[in-house]
């Protein structure tokens, strides 16, 4: 682990992702739109260094979760106006677009990380490369992504999928646990199948799959009607939910959710009968397996 990946906690949290990420200086709006691009695409300095606009937490945490992808670290913001305000300037590309209540994390993939372009170029002049020939080794560094973009797990800290504690039949306390279970399980899941099955990528498909593998994180078990329950299914149908999360356009939206929803309850009895013939099964292998079964998903 470099000193650049190390665990966080606390309110050293945000002041440390900052020095990395420095358009988290930048607050939200059309006005920071060529502050972030100075920031994000030539490697510039932020013009203050204010983080006044988050709250900050004494329980907020970075944590490097090791997977079977390899190691990637969990930002556990506790405060849910961070955690939007995290997202609206990482993944919005510092715009304030409103982010869904359903949505309690995320999994960025290949945000720029102009500290490890920093210190390549300082081990190329170091060890003997020639300066004036930089622009061509900078070329030849970025053309490798994992050079210089990283991936990032961002979570909140409430009821997963805004599911209160009382329809799962846990305390407050017991549910906020468990929840932080599912969505650390549920984003890593991500970021191993993107690594390892790229090409499979399909959103509602793989919500299915995080959120298999996250209940089975915090439970030892899968809970279809809790998994139907979060994405908002009741049955065959549609009642509201993270569900229209992964739905495009406006047409015929109602009838278009209540075919999905069809679609989902039944790939999800199918993972039940997965389940049972497999017996116990470690989380991330869960998931692994569920991808070679993509094919009951694009058959419904």
């Amino acid at each position: 682990m470099t000193a650049e990946e190390r665990n966080l906690s606390g309110r050293e949290v945000l002041p440390a992702l900052a020095k990395i990420y420095p358009q988290l200086y930048l607050r939200p709006g059309p006005e920071s739109a060529e502050d972030y691009k100075a920031i994000v695409q030539r490697g510039q300095d932020a013009p203050t260094h204010s983080l006044a606009h988050f709250l900050g937490h004494d329980g907020d945490s970075c944590v490097y979760e090791g997977t079977p992808a390899g190691t990637v670290p969990v930002i556990t913001l506790q405060e849910r106006a961070d955690f939007e305000l995290f997202l609206q300037i990482i993944a919005h590309r510092c715009m304030p677009d409103a982010i869904p209540p359903t949505q309690g994390a995320s999994m960025l993939d290949g945000v720029i990380n102009w500290t490890k372009i920093r210190a390549h170029k300082e081990e190329y002049l170091r060890t003997g490369g020639d300066p004036d020939a930089w622009s061509d080794e900078f070329e030849r560094f970025t053309a490798v992504r994992s050079n210089y973009r990283d991936a990032l797990v961002i979570l909140s800290a409430g009821p997963y999928s805004a599911v209160p504690a009382e329809e799962v039949g846990l305390s407050p306390q017991e549910w906020l646990k468990a929840s932080h279970a599912i969505r650390k399980t549920h984003e890593c899941t991500h970021f191993i199948c993107r690594r390892f099955f790229p090409e499979k990528k399909d959103a509602v498909w793989d919500e299915l799959v995080a959120d298999a593998a996250g209940l089975t994180a915090a439970f030892g078990t899968f809970d279809r009607q809790l998994a139907e329950r979060f994405l908002g299914i009741d049955g065959e149908r549609y009642v509201g939910g993270r569900l229209e999360n992964y739905l495009d356009g406006t047409n015929d939206r109602q009838e278009r959710l209540n075919e999905l929803a069809a679609k989902v309850h039944k790939t999800l009895c199918h993972f039940e009968e997965l389940f049972s013939a497999w017996g116990p099964v470690e989380p991330y292998e869960l998931a692994i397996r569920l991808e070679e079964e993509i094919g009951c998903w694009k058959q419904r």
